[in-house]
């Protein structure tokens, strides 16, 4: 696409008025300054083109059409049109009126140009509106199947009505508006009205269509019969329903638990610091060291790191048992569970998706609380038999030794160690601690990050489905504003707040009964988990610590 510039022809003047107009047919335009310009021919077809002589008032219009076909386009003497070609790119020019002036200056030569002042050549052809539409079209063809308009109408006659839900007007529904929502007015008890539709539905159009009961996107008021004004969306059965389960999710999935297996073997090693080769202590504790140490020297430590391990391994698993187990009486499937490793901790808990649509908010609620609940029951049963253990001195020869910082990580765990293992042991460097304490402790700070209540995560679903969708949104940017001021989690927050941003900030998708509470309880439970949460991932401050007799600070 070129821009039309100046050129130099000879003595006249041309400039473009308004009221005539020249159309100029091109896929590009390029025209340079030159005495070429001046013969009679194209520069596009090279057909004869007419000039007036030097005493013309006017140019009348001139028009060339330059197409990739053969059809004969001509411009005769007499101002004719050829026929255009239909697959040809217009574009609009307007001609001009010419302003003949001389100017004498004294010499022999006169002196004059040629102005064109244009912009880019707009085009608006039929090419260009067949275009748009093969991209329309297009963009039909990749996206989710649309709802079928003879459809719409069967199930506004026979499946809506004055005793159900009065439909006024429709909207598109869905991510990609693939859906329809009907809007309107509620005859009669929500739950009732949308049990009955959706037995009518499977009636009229069998086992095609999904039906969503929400509120009302831009409602005025809440509804006249309490609570807030409800929709009805439908999205086609195939559209709003996960997917199944790839081969290639189950090798990720796999390859995943493998790298957890290992983490937490690590993580065993490590709680040994005290007996492991001062090299390989040196190489992981000093960021000066270079030469990494003979990995051979950490096999005889496997075995001794194993019961860590099995005590991490064990919280995850018992964790995604709990949701299996909340999700069966509901008749919701769940996807395969993929660990998510973590040399810290052993492991970042696991991405379980749902492979179902959800019926209501009160099964949301349940499911989620499930597994975090699951996990945090074995994992403080383990911690507080560890606490037991470490106060026995018949267990002496299992204790590892681990510094008394740690334990500054958490505000609730830190005063529950305090209180078990008493203030002499917890202010000293390092506190002589049974394995099944860190394993616990492992346990409980992954229950905690998953049940803050932020996307996809299990704390994030629960929310949702408690209290609502915009609910979620105040929540979750409070927890990012707290994680990324490192507030919770300590040291943890950073890489958690990534792993959430990457792979579970998208919020839960709707149930099919979108609107119902989940009644007083249920947010009550939440609430208190929620409070536990913070407490768990709230570190202590230094001057609290010494207060407290939470670890041994040394002061600078």
């Amino acid at each position: 696409m070129g821009t039309l510039t100046s050129c130099t022809l000879g003595t006249l003047n041309l400039s473009f008025p308004r009221r005539p107009k020249a159309i100029i047919t091109s896929n590009s335009i390029t025209i340079l300054g030159s005495k070429s310009f001046l013969s009679n021919s194209c520069f596009l077809c090279r057909q004869n083109i007419f000039f007036p002589q030097k005493g013309s008032a006017v140019i009348d219009s001139f028009k060339c059409f330059n197409s990739n076909n053969d059809s004969d386009n001509s411009v005769n003497d007499d101002g004719e049109e050829g026929k255009l070609s239909k697959d040809s790119n217009l574009a609009t020019v307007e001609s001009s009126k010419v302003e003949k002036e001389e100017r004498e200056s004294g010499s022999k030569e006169d002196k004059s140009a040629v102005s064109f002042t244009s912009g880019p050549p707009n085009f608006v052809g039929p090419s260009y509106n067949s275009f748009q539409v093969d991209s329309f079209k297009l963009m039909e063809l990749l996206g989710p199947e649309k709802v079928d308009p003879t459809d719409v109408k069967l199930i506004k006659e026979r499946l809506f009505g004055y005793s159900t839900f009065w439909v006024t007007r429709e909207e598109p529904f869905g991510d990609l508006g693939e859906g329809v929502l009907f809007l309107g007015n509620l005859r009669g008890n929500r739950e009732d009205v949308f049990a009955k539709l959706q037995s009518q539905l499977a009636e009229i159009m069998g086992d095609k269509y999904n039906l969503f009961m929400v509120e009302e996107p831009n409602s005025e008021g809440p509804d006249p019969r309490g609570g807030p004004r409800i929709s009805f969306g439908m999205l086609r059965k195939e559209v709003s329903e996960p997917g199944p389960t790839t081969l290639w999710q189950y090798v990720i999935a796999l390859l995943l638990f493998l790298l957890t297996i290992g983490s937490s073997v690590e993580l065993g090693i490590a709680s040994q610091i005290n007996r492991l080769p001062p090299e390989v202590v040196k190489y992981f504790t000093d960021p000066n060291a270079i030469e990494p140490p003979d990995m051979q020297l950490l096999y005889p430590f496997v075995e001794s790191a194993l019961p860590l391990a099995y005590g991490v391994l064990g919280v995850q698993i018992f964790h995604e048992v709990g949701h299996f187990l909340a999700a069966f009486p509901k008749n919701v499937k769940l996807s395969i569970p993929f660990f998510i490793p973590n040399i810290t901790l052993g492991s970042f808990g696991a991405i379980t998706q749902f492979k179902s649509i959800l019926p209501d908010r009160k099964t949301q609620v349940d499911i989620s609380l499930a597994g975090p609940f699951a996990g945090a029951v074995l994992s403080f049963s383990m911690f507080a038999v560890g606490l037991l253990l470490s106060s026995n001195p018949d267990a002496a020869r299992d204790m590892v030794q681990v510094p008394s910082m740690l334990f500054q990580g958490s505000l609730l765990l830190g005063l529950i160690s305090r209180a078990s293992l008493g203030y002499a042991t917890m202010h000293a460097a390092t506190v002589p601690i049974h394995p099944l304490v860190i394993a616990g402790w492992c346990g409980l700070t992954t229950s905690a990050l998953n049940m803050l209540p932020v996307g996809c995560l299990d704390g994030g679903r629960a929310v949702q489905g408690a209290f609502g969708k915009n609910s979620l949104v105040g929540f979750g940017l409070t927890t990012y504003c707290l994680l990324g001021l490192g507030v919770l989690g300590g040291p943890l927050s950073l890489p958690w707040g990534l792993y959430v941003l990457i792979c579970q900030r998208t919020p839960e998708k709707p149930c099919l009964n979108d609107v119902s509470e989940v009644g007083t309880w249920r947010q009550t439970v939440l609430a208190i988990f929620i409070f536990l949460v913070a407490l768990t991932l709230l570190p202590v401050w230094d001057e609290l610590a010494e207060e407290l007799g939470i670890g041994l600070v040394t002061t600078f």
